[in-house]
């Protein structure tokens, strides 16, 4: 059935009306690193924006609905710092230990570095890894087994549940108008009316894949939690102990003292270069010259006096 013309230019100005109206920005924080692929998003009851609407609905989570817990979309993410023999070894540990439990490596680095309490160099290391959210808890205990001492561990969810039900409730809509576009462009005779009808859809399109987008994204951020890890050397952590003492603080206390040391006399030359060597010159050469002539001139007169009492 075609539209006449007339009613194209209302549809459009109650089209982007009703747009803004129910458009709520969504949050623009950023959840997890870019460089996390995507995947396939996780399956969550698909009556969600439904069910929010209901009269008989409740606060769970700090979010108005009736969703069950189970269905709730958290991200979590866990960030450790542990002591190990070899950091490099337990990077390549934890790698295989990620592939082993479906995840997978994001970013790690592994590096020399200089401890200055215990004065060594040592290797010292980072990893963060993706593993699926419901074996986290799993990861993070194999990682701590791992470990000779845990310095800390934080870990933390995010529960997006009202944003990812409102991004489905909006990408319905807006699949839903570009039906209707499309509808209308194919019945529209005018040139004018193709014109702005095609803008229109090419709003609506961009958006859709933008939505699209975003709930991909936090699918996959709740479906692989983040584990970031910070390796640290034993031998830059342990203190020094022979039989009992530990003569740690005597050491660094020393090694002050000697800096210190060192550092006063450096100064001291330094100024004696720049400051005292050219005042000395200045002052000293022309004393000496001075104090020169005067023996001289004694010298000559005790011999003058010398030869008139001869």
């Amino acid at each position: 059935m075609k539209m006449p013309n007339v009613y194209v230019p209302l549809f459009l100005i109650a089209f982007g009306l009703s747009a803004c109206a129910s458009a709520a920005p969504a949050p623009e924080e950023a959840l997890f690193d870019p460089a996390v692929g995507l995947g396939a998003p996780v399956e969550f009851a698909e009556d969600q924006a439904v069910a929010q609407s209901s009269p008989a609905r409740e606060t769970v989570g700090g979010f108005a609905g009736d969703v069950a817990p189970a269905d709730r979309v958290v991200i979590r993410t866990a960030n450790l710092s542990i002591v190990v023999p070899e950091p490099s070894a337990s990077v390549q540990e934890i790698a295989d230990l990620a592939n082993e439990l479906g995840g997978f490596v994001v970013s790690s680095n592994v590096f020399q570095t200089f401890f200055s309490e215990a004065n060594v160099s040592a290797e010292r290391a980072s990893i963060t890894i993706r593993v699926p959210a419901e074996r986290l808890d799993e990861a993070l205990e194999a990682i701590k087994d791992g470990a000779t001492e845990i310095q800390s561990e934080n870990t933390s969810g995010q529960d997006v549940t009202q944003e990812f039900t409102d991004l489905q409730s909006r990408l319905r809509n807006l699949e839903a108008a570009e039906e209707q576009l499309l509808e209308i462009m194919s019945s529209a005779e005018e040139t004018e009316d193709v014109l702005q009808v095609f803008e229109t859809l090419r709003r609506v399109s961009e958006e859709i894949e933008v939505i699209k987008g975003r709930i991909q994204y936090i699918s996959e951020s709740a479906r692989l939690s983040a584990i970031s890890v910070e390796l640290i050397p034993d031998v830059a952590a342990q203190p020094l102990e022979i039989g009992g003492y530990r003569p740690e603080g005597t050491v660094k206390a020393a090694f002050t003292s000697l800096i210190r040391a060192l550092r006063f006399l450096g100064d001291a030359a330094i100024w004696s270069v720049i400051c005292i060597v050219p005042v000395a010159l200045i002052l000293g050469v022309p004393l000496y010259f001075a104090a020169r002539t005067v023996r001289r001139r004694r010298a000559a007169s005790t011999d003058e006096v010398a030869e008139t009492d001869a």
